[in-house]
């Protein structure tokens, strides 16, 4: 069963809320968080990457660093840029992009539940990248940034949901790049009675995206458990903040490739060693995009390809070893490319799907040779390597839209 509770929530005033509300942390490098920040003074991101305060030559993950964001949350508390909600409550929040809608619920999840796998991960977290959202979290005893979550799709969650959605918003605003954020406060007490029921029935639940923000909010309820006196497990810090969606109105874009070179081959003995795994069609200046699994699109010297997984490639059973992204990995990139370790190798890069075909032209033709177009891994592919507790090659989701941050905190 998952524990997935309702918090008080700390909050943008409802007139600043477009102005706090900011892109994930790990979006931005360094000069473009200062860049947003000159722009909005109230980002979030000014408390999100705090280094942005200070000049170049302060370490990003200096401990000045993290004591300035303390310090940013305390005064935009004092002076109502935040507020507290002084009740328990879940939150409905919808994000719409081009059209399409998905909603989710605001809620607080168990670390127990994380330990224990009925929230299950599918990737692997770097101990270094970790550090900081700790360190931030720990400092603030806040966090700030919601995790990503999906399960599958309950009638009864749902009905209720949209019940809500008839009722008065309590955010609504379209962000810079024109997704609609719509926020409503779920605070009845037979409804919060009764979703906290329906996911109590959910034995699986799903990062979606978030696995170190996922890891650091654990991390840091662990040792807050070892250091508290009197502990009972309904502290705070046994559970972190994340937004749930039904997975059926969840939707993942490709993720695509482009590599510096072709591995000291001239483009025909490269194709030919392609077409010993994959069937090869050339398309010519159209752009390729896949239509289905085992496709690829691939760019080169100014002409796009049709790749089409060999039968004995696409006949494959293991949830990992058939996804799209494998396929390419393990029977192009790394016996053709020489590309053996994609998160290390500096000969390739990715390209979250949102960016198009065209950027997937324009980096081979720059500064890369070779731009590969995926098909998108499904929420069902997801869902079955995590049920497997096997994990997914890196870079083989992106999500789309991202969650904001700053609009959500809950204080541990």
């Amino acid at each position: 069963m998952a524990v997935i509770k309702p918090f008080q929530c700390v909050r943008p005033n409802a007139d600043l809320v477009g102005r706090v509300a900011a892109l994930p942390y790990d979006v931005y490098n360094r000069q473009e968080a200062k860049a947003e920040v000159g722009k909005e003074p109230i980002s979030f991101l000014n408390i999100d990457r705090a280094e942005t305060q200070f000049d170049d030559t302060v370490d990003t993950y200096a401990p000045c660093v993290y004591e300035k964001a303390r310090e940013l949350f305390q005064n935009w508390l004092e002076k109502k840029i935040f507020i507290k909600d002084t009740e328990p409550a879940y939150y409905i929040y919808e994000l719409i992009m081009q059209g399409r809608s998905q909603t989710g619920i605001v809620a607080c999840a168990s670390i127990d539940d994380y330990e224990s796998k009925v929230i299950k991960k599918h990737e692997n977290t770097r101990a270094d990248k970790e550090v900081d959202r700790i360190t931030h979290v720990d400092t603030l005893s806040a966090q700030t940034g919601p995790i990503f979550l999906a399960y599958r799709s309950n009638d009864i969650i749902n009905q209720i949901v949209n019940q809500v959605k008839e009722e008065t918003m309590l955010y609504s605003f379209i962000s810079d790049d024109g997704i609609g954020h719509n926020v409503w406060k779920l605070a009845n007490p037979e409804k919060v009675q009764n979703i906290q029921q329906a996911f109590s029935a959910i034995q699986e639940i799903y990062i979606a995206d978030g696995h170190h923000r996922a890891a650091s909010a654990v991390k840091v309820g662990l040792k807050r458990r070892e250091q508290t006196k009197n502990y009972d497990g309904t502290e705070e810090f046994n559970f972190f903040l994340s937004v749930l969606f039904p997975h059926d109105q969840l939707m993942i874009m490709d993720y695509n490739r482009t590599v510096k070179d072709l591995n000291g081959l001239t483009k025909e003995a490269f194709i030919n060693k392609v077409k010993e795994n994959f069937d090869v069609t050339e398309y010519g200046t159209t752009p390729y995009r896949p239509e289905k699994k085992g496709e690829f699109g691939m760019y080169l010297e100014n002409k796009w390809y049709k790749l089409v997984a060999g039968s004995g490639l696409s006949e494959m059973k293991d949830p990992v070893e058939s996804l799209d992204v494998s396929l390419l990995q393990n029977y192009l990139l790394e016996p053709v490319l020489g590309i053996e370790d994609p998160r290390t190798d500096k000969r390739i890069d990715f390209i979250g799907g949102i960016r198009g075909l065209e950027e997937l032209e324009r980096r081979a033709n720059q500064d890369m040779k070779i731009s590969f177009a995926m098909y998108p891994t499904s929420i069902n592919e997801l869902f079955q390597v995590a049920d497997e507790e096997k994990l997914m090659p890196p870079k083989s989701t992106w999500f789309e839209p991202k969650l904001r941050s700053g609009i959500f905190i809950h204080q541990i």
